[in-house]
């Protein structure tokens, strides 16, 4: 062993540095092979192990001494497995000093144009760039790594001391408006007086930095978008202290028009209000104004919307001339969601409306507008509104199951390996396919998934490396395993890296975890794939009897029949949990096919066929009884025991038929990946009530304590059994989401529902009504779900949903009950409004219970929304939400609305739907 290697593996640094210093450019590449071989070593001993972080440092220090190339040394700098431990940096610079200054600028920019995730230290791309006098690299790794070292280094003098004396301040500036993602330095840039933006600002203002290119650079980043969707929280609040002058707005119109169009909202208000001041200042000419509106009037924010529309109207008050350039972009607004929206632009259109054409572009337009308004723009010249038509109910087709197909086994392996493990059709193909193999020809099974296997974990060659397999894969492994899990049990087992005893242990003791309401699913899941992987290894089976027909978890009969057949002429024994699912996720909603069956299942003469033909013919299990329980602001459920269950199934299948309590295992639950839910319904595809009810404090949290997902409420759609209590539950708590995304989810839940027939919208407008009541769903974000609904044309379904939940909020608002307040005014307005839509596009009459009479106390919403509800119905109108009519009554006539000076209960519809 060479004096330096023996230095490097007993971690001594001084040592290493003054060998290395004093070794010529041949001698240092000599030692090169004996590094590498050290560094091969390390990489195969326990990650933990102390050893590793005493040589790692030294070890990293040696190999930059002796690479003579530029790029083998950078790859030996920013080495992912060397960077966990590496060399100081001053130690690493003295090594290299004696390098030419090509050289040390190549390495510098190459360490430079690595990952920020690659975390190559700041002060050695530096360094390397001070001694080599070159330009600074402007990557994203080195400027993030700046911001870090400047935040870091002004903690006592500030950041606008430490940038006055950065050398490369302009260029390191630049390269701020150029990186990809702000996540890691987002939250160093901060705000207030000694925040990055007051101190880019104030260099300005002293000459060191250029204050034209700084407003073009906010302006062209805020253009880009990009990065993270708050990045404008940096670049926003520097171009607002930047503060731009008129002569510089003016200059960048056409760019505060494609914000005000295209970016998020704070950056779009921003561009609106300069663009309203050049507007207003005559900067701004019809045609521009006209350009910007037209993107404008198209946003969903409503705030912004109202605000252009009142814009065009002080325009136009001082310019009637505009009117022909700019009436017809206010046009665009008539089919805003918003009926405020449609009034504010129907009120300027019938103000000007001598400088259109009626048979032009507002003719078409009308049709747009709700029933009242439109009503009223029949009385413009020339203008002629259709008759209404008769509603029709358009839902989106119910998805259609989906027959699983044959496809290349490793591709499919690889893929799961590689993804969360949601796809249960992919996964039973998978598993189908591993089990058919191994029992073929396991050698060429091996030999075909060499390349999948050959970077997981527990393959690799040294057992050093994992001593704990056993545990991982055994019943000592707390918990029960997970879809990617059971694929690795296989794929261990079959190229044998888990023990048979190990196996044979798990499969008799079963999973050790905390009972919780999903236990019963998780453990059938992990029962299953427990025995096929000790039939791998003890006795292969030829082919999965479980193995799902439909993409939902669902078997039809006569496969399990032919699968059985199967079974009989290769004289193979059934693995019971394998069988035990099989009977589980048969179809029986077919009485002829259900018969057929039964008949040929009896003819095989064996106990699985016996077994069948009795499992088929016998009735329909029962439902278990249910009862609600409140927690908290929650309503959830209890489910008693499964009648006629366990007869007949494994022992860790019966599980399922116990009762399910709301506190059992509420403190503690391991089944925290959302991955494994689909895979939970596919254990039993045609009983989803019992699924739901197991899942349902959990969705519950994502209404209430704002967690994440939904996505498998989809899918609980799709699975066959009743639609009972539990998964309309389910569906209402998505519906009151914390995110947009998880709302939209259960709004795809509710149309499957509905297309499928299976929907009780009653029960779920109940259910609604008593969640927002209690403060579990707040009204607002049910408000958009319902929204998002009725625009796929659902607008029926929604009604005849709200209709229920409503009444329950307006009983208390007409009762003065102290529940009234936990409704926000602003909540039951946008409830109200959307219902009021939905009512009046579907033509529906019908009685609200309580609206009249919560109006006539002034009980209804004050202010935009309440005017907007209220503008929908008039005197005869056909539908729609009329006894909002009184709400303007109950606080004040309101003369811009076309029913303000209505009575209460004066028009023909009023207290109807």
């Amino acid at each position: 062993m060479s004096e330096l290697l023996e230095a490097v593996r007993a971690g001594r640094m001084a040592e290493t540095l003054r060998l290395l210093r004093s070794l010529t450019e041949s001698e240092r590449r000599s030692h090169l092979p004996e590094l590498k071989e050290l560094r091969r070593e390390l990489r195969r001993t326990r990650v933990w192990e102390a050893r590793s972080g005493q040589v790692l440092p030294a070890l990293h220090l040696a190999g930059a001494a002796c690479h003579t190339g530029a790029a083998a040394a950078a790859d030996w700098l920013g080495a992912s497995d060397l960077r966990r431990s590496h060399a100081p940096t001053d130690s690493l610079l003295r090594v290299l000093e004696h390098r030419d200054t090509g050289w040390l600028t190549d390495v510098a920019h190459r360490l430079a144009r690595r990952p920020v995730s690659a975390g190559v230290p700041y002060p050695l791309m530096a360094g390397l760039v001070h001694r080599a006098g070159c330009a600074v690299p402007v990557t994203d790794a080195y400027v993030t790594g700046w911001i870090q070292h400047i935040s870091h280094a002004s903690n006592h003098s500030g950041v606008l001391d430490a940038l006055r004396g950065e050398p490369h301040l302009a260029t390191l500036v630049s390269g701020l408006f150029t990186l990809t993602d702000l996540r890691e330095v987002r939250w160093l840039l901060g705000d207030g007086s000694r925040s990055w933006q007051s101190a880019l600002t104030d260099l300005t203002r002293e000459g060191l930095l250029d204050r034209a290119f700084l407003v073009d650079a906010c302006v062209a980043r805020l253009l880009r978008g990009g990065g993270g969707p708050t990045d404008h929280r940096v670049f926003l609040p520097l171009l607002t202290r930047l503060s731009p002058t008129r002569e510089e707005q003016r200059a960048r119109i056409a760019d505060w028009t494609a914000l005000a169009r295209d970016a998020v909202s704070p950056v779009a208000t921003h561009a609106q209000r300069v663009l309203a001041a050049l507007a207003l200042s005559g900067d701004l000419t019809p045609a521009q104004l006209t350009e910007a509106s037209g993107g404008l009037l198209f946003r969903t924010e409503k705030k912004l919307v109202r605000a252009q529309l009142v814009l065009l109207g002080k325009v136009l008050a001082r310019d009637r001339g505009a009117a022909a350039e700019l009436l017809p972009v206010v046009i665009q607004a008539f089919g805003h969601e918003d009926v405020r929206v449609q009034e504010r632009a129907l009120k300027l259109v019938e103000r000007y409306a001598e400088q259109l054409d009626p048979a032009g572009e507002l003719g078409h337009a009308v049709g747009r507008l709700s029933p009242v308004l439109r009503a009223r723009a029949s009385a413009l010249p020339g203008v002629t509104v259709a008759p209404r038509e008769v509603y029709e109910e358009v839902l989106p087709p119910a998805p259609e199951p989906v027959r699983l197909a044959s496809v290349e086994l490793a591709e499919e392996v690889g893929a799961l390996l590689a993804s969360p493990g949601e796809d249960v059709a992919g996964f039973e193909r998978a598993l189908d396919g591993l089990v058919r193999h191994a029992y073929r020809d396991p050698n060429a099974l091996r030999e075909a998934l060499a390349p999948v296997v050959a970077n997981r974990w527990w393959a690799i060659s040294d057992d050093s490396q994992w001593p704990r397999r056993d545990t991982y894969f055994g019943n000592d492994r707390y918990g029960t395993i997970g879809a990617r899990d059971g694929i690795d049990l296989l794929l261990a087992t079959l190229h044998e890296k888990v023990g048979t005893a190990t196996l044979g242990d798990a499969v008799r003791q079963g999973p050790r975890e905390q009972e919780c309401a999903h236990s019963g699913l998780s453990r059938v899941f992990d029962a299953r794939l427990r025995e096929v992987a000790y039939r791998v290894r003890t006795e292969p089976l030829p082919l999965l009897l479980s193995t799902p027909t439909w993409s939902t978890g669902a078997l039809e009969p006569e496969d399990l029949v032919a699968r059985l057949t199967e079974y009989r002429r290769l004289d193979a024994r059934v693995a019971a949990t394998d069988f035990a699912q099989a009977l589980l996720r048969l179809r029986r909603d077919d009485p002829t096919a259900v018969g057929e069956a039964a008949r040929r299942a009896r003819a095989l003469g064996t106990r699985e066929g016996s077994r069948l033909a009795r499992h088929l013919t016998a009735p329909n299990p029962g439902s278990p009884a249910t009862r609600r329980r409140t927690g908290g602001v929650r309503i959830l459920l209890e489910q008693g025991e499964l009648p006629g269950f366990p007869e007949g199934f494994p022992t860790e299948f019966h599980h399922l038929g116990r009762p399910v309590s709301v506190f059992t295992g509420r403190h503690r639950c391991d089944h925290w990946d959302d991955a494994i839910r689909p895979h939970w319904l596919a254990v039993l595809p045609e009983r989803r009530e019992l699924v739901a009810v197991r899942l349902l404090r959990d969705i519950a949290a994502t209404a209430v304590e704002d967690e994440r997902d939904t996505g498998v409420l989809p899918l609980l759609a799709e699975s066959g059994g009743e639609a009972g209590e539990a998964v309309h539950l389910c569906v209402a708590y998505g519906l009151g989401a914390r995110h947009a995304e998880d709302r939209l989810a259960a709004v795809d839940a509710l149309l499957v529902l509905a297309a499928r027939g299976q929907l009780d919208a009653a029960r779920l407008g109940a259910d609604l009504g008593q969640l927002v009541r209690r403060g579990a769903v707040k009204p607002q974000r049910l408000a958009d779900a319902a929204r998002t609904a009725a625009a796929t044309g659902a607008n029926a379904t929604i009604w005849g949903m709200l209709r229920h939940t409503l009444p329950v909020l307006l009983a208390d608002l007409a009762t003065a009950r102290p529940e009234a307040g936990a409704v926000s005014a602003r909540g039951l307005g946008d409830l109200l409004a959307v219902a009021a839509d939905c009512a009046e596009r579907s033509g529906v009459r019908a009685e609200m219970p309580h609206l009249v009479h919560t109006a006539a106390q002034g009980q209804l919403p004050h202010g935009e929304r309440g005017e907007a509800t209220a503008s929908r119905v008039g005197p005869g109108d056909c539908g729609g939400l009329s006894a909002a009519s009184v709400a303007p009554t109950a606080r004040g006539a309101d003369s811009g609305s076309s029913v303000g000076r209505q009575r209460v209960g004066s028009g023909p519809t009023a207290g109807r739907l």
